[in-house]
């Protein structure tokens, strides 16, 4: 893999966990969200703080999931590691929120648990699929 290849696959990725995040919290969860965390959530982004998470974020599954699949050849692989990858950052996150910040419901932790394993396996897919298309 030359710098040229893996610059081309981590804009692509990051172009398609956008997309597919943004319909999540801004479309499809975004009363969801709204409803079980207006006692904490800020009425204005923190547009710096939330790209350059995305931005470390992508880096993530492609390390540990994308290219482990690409090096075995293997689409499966990029779905177990990119779900993997989902379960434990999300459940990293929401699970600590719950330990610290009084009233963090079990809900989110639950729904947010399964859409990081869903968002980081098709992500991940995505991203295989993509590099297959790149080489």
């Amino acid at each position: 893999m030359n710098t040229i290849f893996v610059l081309k696959l981590y804009l692509l990725t990051a172009l398609v966990f956008f997309i597919i995040d943004i319909i999540w919290l801004g479309v499809v969860a975004k009363g969801f969200y709204r409803r079980h965390l207006d006692f904490i959530l800020s009425p204005d982004v923190n547009w710096l703080a939330a790209i350059t998470f995305y931005l470390i974020y992508i880096v993530g599954i492609i390390v540990f999931a994308v290219i482990p699949a690409i090096d075995r050849g293997s689409l499966m692989r990029a779905m177990v590691w990119g779900g993997l990858y989902g379960f434990f950052t999300y459940a990293t996150y929401d699970l600590t929120n719950m330990a610290t910040i009084k009233g963090w419901p079990l809900k989110i932790v639950i729904v947010d648990i399964l859409w990081g394993m869903v968002l980081c396996a098709a992500v991940a897919m995505s991203s295989y699929g993509i590099a297959r298309l790149l080489t």
